[in-house]
């Protein structure tokens, strides 16, 4: 990785000891699924210590929270993300924002110890969402998520089409969101389809062949997460908006 903003912030966070487990898309590139992003995302345990540590990587980039809500374990524990602001001359104007909890994401004691390390040039272990945890990340009500969620295991597909592992093609069923992919694994893997058809209803479709059934029901499971996603957030985006309207009194 060529020294820039997001590097400057990853060596800060594992130099001031934080736990943290980098994710969005900066996470994708990793990935091999490329995705234009200015912000650098971070899934973190919300632990007292942890925090502390947090907060001294954030006055190394001289990062001050933006907007709301505040810095404080409440918030991050209710699954609202922190957004801070860096002005260290390496990392200027580099948002970064921070999680603990996501909907349909496991605990942090679960993501981290099922974590992919990368190992860069010029930068050393960068500890990562696993694919699995950064592909649940994304099932979220934004429209960008979509194509790269759909990018993110098109790519593993293809890094492994030679010789995938039993969990890989598990791991294709579970989440391919290509038709004619999954019309292709459903030829080459027919016994672990039919394993998994009672758990995605969509797979039925995908035995049948026919592409624009698949479609359609790529894009009803897609409109239901996305249903539950608002319904999740709306509570949270209340209690913000309540936060915004507190801070102007």
């Amino acid at each position: 990785m060529s020294p820039n903003p997001t590097s400057k912030a990853l060596s800060t966070m594992r130099e001031h000891g934080v736990q943290a487990l980098l994710m969005g898309g900066q996470a994708c590139v990793l990935y091999g699924a490329a995705e234009f992003s200015r912000d650098t995302d971070f899934a973190v345990l919300a632990s007292p210590e942890n925090l502390a540590c947090l907060q001294s990587a954030m006055g190394h980039l001289n990062a001050a929270v933006i907007a709301v809500p505040p810095f404080d374990i409440s918030y991050l524990e209710r699954g609202h993300a922190v957004h801070f602001r860096s002005q260290h001359p390496e990392a200027m104007g580099l948002r970064i924002d921070v999680m603990t909890r996501m909907r349909g994401v496991d605990e942090f004691d679960v993501l981290w110890n099922r974590r992919t390390t990368f190992d860069l040039t010029g930068l050393g272990a960068v500890e990562t969402l696993a694919l699995e945890d950064l592909v649940a990340s994304k099932k979220t009500q934004r429209d960008k998520d979509w194509p790269m969620l759909r990018r993110l295991v098109e790519a593993h597909y293809h890094q492994n089409y030679a010789s995938p592992t039993p969990p890989q093609i598990e791991f294709w069923f579970r989440e391919l969101r290509t038709p004619e992919i999954l019309v292709e694994s459903a030829a080459r893997f027919p016994d672990e389809i039919r394993d998994l058809a009672s758990e995605r209803p969509l797979l039925h479709e995908v035995l049948s062949g026919d592409l624009d059934h698949i479609r359609a029901q790529l894009n009803a499971e897609e409109v239901l997460v996305r249903t539950l996603d608002r319904a999740y957030w709306a509570p949270l985006k209340a209690e913000l908006e309540e936060l915004r309207r507190s801070r102007s009194r």
